[in-house]
């Protein structure tokens, strides 16, 4: 089986990227088949339907988007939240995996 895919989604993807590269080394690190990428926010309709992550994070910079991207997202059963700022501020990415992994579960 592949792995399984994480999306982030922020403003442009940039400063995600760093946030996605400290998860997916975390993951890594514990053999977790999952793959974890950043896209910015404009593309998620068009970047889900075609790849169906299992969760989707938002950054704090498109956190009012929250709403409307969990009544798209959350029907197709995937769990969509933001990352908490203090997370994402110091690019903790253990404890925004934690958050993905926690939500998965809680969705299952």
């Amino acid at each position: 089986m592949g792995k399984k895919k994480i999306y982030l989604f922020c403003d442009a993807g940039m400063s995600t990227s760093i946030m996605v590269n400290q998860m997916q080394g975390i993951a890594d690190k514990h053999n977790m088949p999952l793959e974890i990428s950043a896209y910015p926010i404009a593309r998620a309709q068009e970047t889900v339907e075609k790849e169906k992550p299992i969760c989707i994070l938002l950054g704090p910079q498109v956190k009012f988007l929250l709403k409307s991207t969990q009544e798209t997202f959350e029907p197709m059963g995937i769990p969509v939240a933001a990352i908490a700022p203090e997370i994402y501020g110091a690019m903790d990415g253990e404890k925004a995996l934690k958050e993905a992994l926690k939500l998965i579960k809680n969705k299952k």
